[in-house]
């Protein structure tokens, strides 16, 4: 019998499972609409709004034609920062369509705003959870992770049901 072979880290194995899903344009569309402004600027973000990707086009909703006609310069600098939030090619390309911005959706919910677990974990068990989830990029993602896992393993176990 063979030995056990490498521990595979959590976002390795949650990257594999978005890839052979096929969600991986599914999860870059969350991250651009939470992380918008960051990426493409303040007055980009206020005048655009990320709607979906479909084969490797993201479908940019645009306030109104001088916008549009601006944006057509920027599309190449714009796939470029894309597919470096995304780490991979994920956009090739960018479709902009005049249309209606969300505004209710535009806000991001903060970490704040989010219920907080208190978990009464030790500080070695908070040290042990952190070496699991360092490699997770996503700051939010390791965040709430993080948090799950705190809260899950100082929850006093209860006898098990026979």
């Amino acid at each position: 019998m063979g030995g056990l072979g490498p521990i595979d880290s959590i976002s390795s194995v949650l990257e594999g499972l978005a890839r052979r899903l096929g969600l991986e344009s599914k999860l870059l569309e969350s991250r651009l609409r939470r992380d918008w402004v960051s990426i493409v600027g303040e007055p980009i973000a206020s005048n655009t709004w990320p709607d979906q990707i479909r084969y490797k086009k993201l479908y940019l909703l645009v306030h109104n034609s001088v916008w549009l006609h601006q944006l057509t310069f920027l599309k190449p600098t714009l796939i470029q920062k894309l597919n470096q939030v995304a780490g991979s090619e994920v956009v090739t390309d960018i479709v902009l369509k005049i249309g209606e911005l969300p505004e209710a959706d535009r806000a991001p919910a903060s970490p704040e705003a989010l219920p907080e677990a208190a978990p009464t974990a030790s500080a070695e068990l908070l040290a042990e959870i952190s070496d699991h989830v360092t490699t997770i990029q996503d700051p939010d993602l390791r965040h709430h992770l993080t948090q799950l896992m705190a809260q899950s393993l100082a929850q006093p176990r209860g006898p098990k049901a026979g």
